[in-house]
């Protein structure tokens, strides 16, 4: 009999414990149903399609891209490159941006964009084979939400090519729940998601968000939400993260001005990948980027990010980005601050950092780059942990770890045609947000 009472006793253990486990998996998915079970089936297939088995080639993609820009702008150039103001010649310089912001008529080839992602999430198209969809009301109706409104856009399931008619503020009354292949596009128009809840792209692929400010957003209560044309779903309470990706495949962020949310500028977990973060400005947050919410789960070892050309900047703390498994290319950033470190880690992620600029504070006990967690020296010593033609500044170290000459692997001879770190702050010159007009180059 006290066999049977700890079996008993084990079995009820099994199910409290799973209890816990399983919303933490479905991230505030309060029903799961038929409709989530088949995004999610579909996502894990998208994770198999989308994970690269050889990143190394990625990364040398990237920088050959960005050595044939360079070579237009010898060193001595860059003082008067930085100054092409507004009414300029076109003032593009890094790849990225040179692929589409030089075209007067962007407006009119919108979906130029759709060519021109780099890293990981190349090959990311959104909305491109959609129409474009117009929003013109900044209001948000979460159970019925009205045609013309960013709700409505998103959800939809067909392809759409999302813009705006005017510039708006959109308070998300809760989390905006995106579907396959959108782009949220805010060139031409001052867009802001504020002072509401956050965007999530659940168990979906191929999204583009471009050119918004997002910003003082909060939690939101949860409950029944429209997150499908033909579906509503009831959610639990959302954490506050400016852009949530949870089992999200194919995704690029760019130029984006994001600041001031309650848990992470930009979270990436749960078996997200093919993804490229660049050209955005950060600003005013504790933990930044998440990418991998847990030690226990390692499928995100498929987990592939791309961070280029993106300034962190004042009153930053920590996380950018925190990686957990994986493997991150952290690309000709401009670290101006960090309060505590600027990348931090566990469970032996692959994080190859080229051309960064990392200015320490003054603190002296913050001049390391990198923090790693929960392992012990024996452990992380074996990580690779890379640093190669970064710039390190004010009293910055970046302690390196695994092989030494894994970075060999990552662009070889190619990455060091080009002094990036030098160049850095001609690279984010037009990070964040960008002020786009009509007949005149973005």
């Amino acid at each position: 009999m006290a066999g049977v009472g700890n079996k008993s006793f084990s079995l009820i253990l099994y199910f409290l414990c799973l209890g816990v486990i399983i919303p933490s998996l479905e991230a505030h998915i309060a029903e799961y149903d038929d409709y989530w079970r088949e995004r999610e089936l579909q996502a894990k297939e998208n994770l198999e399609k989308a994970y690269n088995p050889n990143p190394e080639e990625v990364t040398q993609h990237f920088n050959d891209h960005v050595a044939r820009t360079l070579m237009g702008f010898r060193t001595n150039s860059t003082r008067r490159m930085l100054k092409k103001q507004k009414g300029g010649p076109c003032g593009a310089t890094n790849p990225i941006d040179q692929c589409w912001r030089c075209d007067r008529n962007w407006e009119r080839n919108r979906k130029k964009l759709a060519d021109c992602a780099l890293g990981f999430g190349r090959g990311t198209t959104g909305g491109k084979d959609g129409p474009i969809y117009v929003v013109t009301d900044p209001t948000d109706d979460v159970l019925n939400p009205s045609s013309g409104t960013l709700r409505h856009a998103v959800i939809q399931n067909r392809p759409l090519w999302i813009t705006f008619a005017r510039g708006m503020i959109i308070r998300l009354k809760e989390e905006l729940l995106m579907t396959s292949n959108k782009t949220i596009d805010g060139r031409g128009a001052n867009v802001h998601i504020a002072y509401g809840a956050g965007i999530t792209i659940q168990f979906a692929k191929n999204v583009i968000i471009h050119n918004i400010h997002i910003h003082n957003i909060f939690p939101s209560k949860g409950g029944k939400i429209k997150d499908g044309e033909n579906h509503l779903g009831l959610r639990t309470r959302s954490d506050g993260d400016g852009i949530s990706l949870f089992g999200a495949t194919n995704v690029w962020l760019d130029h984006l001005s994001v600041y001031k949310c309650s848990d992470g500028i930009i979270d990436a977990i749960q078996g997200s990948t093919a993804i490229t973060i660049s050209n955005c400005h950060f600003t005013d947050h504790n933990d930044v980027m998440l990418f991998g919410a847990s030690d226990s789960y390692s499928a995100d070892e498929k987990m592939q990010i791309t961070v280029a050309f993106t300034r962190f900047g004042k009153n930053l703390v920590q996380r950018m980005p925190r990686v957990r498994f994986g493997f991150v290319h952290v690309v000709n950033n401009d670290y101006r601050h960090w309060i505590m470190s600027a990348i931090g880690g566990s469970s032996h992620p692959t994080i190859i950092s080229h051309g960064n600029r990392f200015r320490a504070p003054r603190n002296i006990a913050a001049k390391q780059v990198c923090k790693r967690e929960y392992a012990t020296e024996q452990e992380w010593k074996n990580w690779d942990w890379r640093s190669e033609g970064d710039l390190m500044l004010n009293g910055a170290i970046f302690t390196q770890s695994g092989d030494p000459k894994a970075a060999k692997k990552f662009g070889g001879y190619k990455m060091i045609a080009y002094k990036p770190a030098h160049m850095v702050p001609l690279l984010v010159r037009w990070s964040g947000t960008l002020e786009c007009r009509p007949n005149k180059p973005c």
